[in-house]
């Protein structure tokens, strides 16, 4: 089987290093591509620490991937060898359950799907190796057109934080005449004020940080509601239709519940290490509102997402990083120290020792 330079964890306790992995042979179904740039996730660094339950090592985060198509396969119908792809999530699922069959793998309901990096390839039985190499195969079905005319860089972080934020946006049927309010401005939350104003809502941006208004409003705010400030809070009460909650750390959802109009859904997308106090139950009942959540998006919503970000000139805000900055990359991400997103330059990957 091909070999490819990787950079990845050989195992919880210690520093990513240089790897050689092996990708599949290329069969009829599949695509190879070059990486040019991938994203990094939170997942990246909980996976790559053992803090989700990894057991097999060594393992290759990167689920934000955008490169060029090195070779099809004969069966392969849409992709060509120079083309850009993507590569987002998911490699693969059952495709015989109804969620498959809806289009929303990501809820394989005989799954879950077969993630990048951390799941089982049904073609060698072995564990999937992510973003952090030099080249992947993937079947075409899961394969994404990336337009010629967009910054690559700041295209791929679209194909974890990007879907991730667009699909219960667009779930919840967010238009011009949406009041939507985003909380916490990271990878995803800025993902997430970005298409709701694209989309063409009213934002109203809740964080805990004074210093981040400014950031905000250049990214299309509307207000700005300091969360720790109760009277900011209390005026927002009512008013919105959809809050999109990214923070990852727990925290009182009962504020934010209370933002919402009648019938309006608080959806949670960040996964705190401990679990939020439970909201008050009048905070559900009294006007109908619903506490909800939502995962990625499907392969077809995915491709629905990357064109709608090339039309409106949608990208991410990202710092770019070298292979054997991403130890540095992961501390910087949990003390808060980027804007919003790094994205590995796959130029920068050492050859496998």
């Amino acid at each position: 089987m091909p070999q490819t330079s990787a950079f990845g964890a050989p195992a919880a306790d210690q520093p990513l290093a240089s790897l050689a992995i092996e990708r599949r042979q290329s069969g009829a179904r599949d695509v190879a591509i070059d990486i040019l740039y991938c994203g990094v996730c939170h997942s990246d660094l909980h996976t790559a620490r053992g803090e989700w339950g990894q057991k097999e090592w060594p393992i290759v985060p990167g689920h934000e991937i955008v490169g060029r198509i090195s070779a099809v396969g004969d069966a392969v119908e849409g992709f060509a060898v120079g083309d850009l792809a993507g590569v987002g999530c998911m490699v693969d699922s059952c495709r015989e359950c109804a969620a498959c069959g809806e289009g929303v793998e990501q809820y394989c309901e005989n799954g879950p799907p077969t993630f990048t990096y951390g799941g089982v390839e049904k073609e060698t039985g072995r564990m999937t190796q992510g973003g952090y190499s030099s080249a992947i195969v993937v079947d075409q079905d899961f394969v994404l057109h990336i337009s010629d005319d967009v910054d690559l860089a700041a295209t791929a972080p679209l194909l974890c934080a990007g879907i991730t934020t667009y699909s219960p946006l667009r779930h919840w049927n967010v238009g011009p005449d949406s009041k939507v309010g985003v909380v916490g401005l990271g990878g995803l939350g800025h993902m997430a004020v970005k298409l709701a104003k694209a989309m063409g809502a009213t934002v109203t941006l809740f964080t805990t940080s004074p210093g981040k208004a400014d950031d905000g409003r250049a990214l299309g705010a509307d207000e700005i509601v300091i969360s720790t400030d109760p009277a900011a809070l209390a005026a927002t009460r009512g008013t919105l239709d959809l809050i999109i909650d990214s923070v990852a750390a727990s925290h009182d959802l009962d504020p934010y519940l209370g933002a919402l109009r009648r019938d309006g859904a608080l959806v949670l997308l960040g996964v705190p290490a401990q679990p939020h106090p439970s909201p008050g139950v009048f905070s559900l009942i009294a006007a109908r509102h619903s506490l909800t959540g939502s995962s990625i998006g499907g392969i077809a919503e995915t491709q629905e997402m990357l064109d709608f970000c090339a039309e409106h000139g949608v990208t991410s805000d990202v710092e770019m990083i070298a292979m054997d900055q991403i130890d540095a990359a992961y501390e910087r991400m949990l003390a808060g120290d980027v804007k919003f997103r790094f994205v590995i330059d796959m130029e920068s990957m050492p050859a496998a020792a």
